[in-house]
């Protein structure tokens, strides 16, 4: 169910799509098919600090879900403790045995595993610049932009992000972003994160990111986990060809894991 059937419904008769959506799909267990071999797998994933709906903290759980999708780039929201000493909430040693994805380096993050609770995972390739981005806004949000050589021919910069709870912080922090672009560049871009609005046109916090980032891919609801009805989580492109295939990530496992689902789409390099 994109966002564009539920635009001006109810919500009783939203949270019947998203019903009617849910029953029409097939549980993905399994990861997602290239269908050929210039396509990589991207993903945003908010990992509700580990704490799944069953209210249990179970970082384990949150790695078998990372396992599933089975990414080559993945950008992850809260997994860092947001209070005290910032402690990063995964195994990521383990998970770099199991999956491969390894972690794009920060500074100053302590104990952390990220930058303000982003952390920015890759599977192949060298990673030749990071900038860590302090958002505005009331609340400690930030911001990672990784410049990634996936082999000797393709290159992609990655903006993992997750914006504020406010609608006036989000508009400023999306400014913030728009920053980092240059219209005179064109190289490959991507914005993965939570982006924490729901509302699409003029309506929206985010609309100044259209003219860099549009037209957008499908706006897919991943919030909440067990019957999603907003599109919280985003996946955009700068190239009108970049990003395809984007859906939520719905399992079993993926449901309880967090209260959001997993975003995935193929990106074409």
């Amino acid at each position: 169910m994109e966002i564009d059937e539920i635009k001006g419904r109810s919500l009783p008769e939203t949270v019947l799509l998203s019903i009617r959506a849910r029953n029409a799909r097939k549980a993905k267990a399994t990861p997602r098919k290239r269908v050929n071999g210039a396509e990589i797998v991207v993903a945003s994933y908010n990992v509700h600090k580990c704490i799944g709906t069953d209210r249990r903290f179970d970082p384990d759980r949150t790695a078998r879900v990372i396992r599933e999708i089975s990414p080559d780039v993945i950008a992850l929201q809260e997994a860092d403790n947001r209070f005290g000493d910032r402690a990063g909430l995964l195994d990521l040693a383990r998970l770099e045995l199991e999956t491969g994805l390894v972690p794009v380096p920060v500074t100053g993050n302590g104990k952390g595993h990220g930058w303000r609770g982003n952390v920015l995972l890759f599977k192949r390739g060298t990673v030749r610049d990071v900038h860590q981005l302090k958002l505005p806004g009331l609340e400690p949000r930030g911001a990672l932009v990784a410049e990634i050589d996936l082999d000797e021919k393709r290159s992609l910069r990655v903006i993992a992000a997750h914006l504020g709870l406010l609608r006036r912080s989000r508009s400023e922090q999306a400014r913030v972003v728009l920053d980092i672009m240059s219209s005179a560049d064109e190289r490959p871009t991507l914005l993965l994160g939570d982006l924490n609005e729901w509302r699409l046109g003029n309506r929206s916090a985010l609309n100044t990111l259209h003219t860099t980032f549009g037209p957008t891919p499908p706006a897919v609801p991943t919030f909440p986990s067990g019957l999603p009805v907003l599109a919280l989580d985003r996946i955009m492109g700068n190239r009108h060809d970049l990003v395809s295939g984007v859906e939520a990530h719905d399992t079993p496992l993926s449901r309880v894991a967090s209260d959001h689902l997993p975003l995935t789409a193929y990106v074409h390099l």
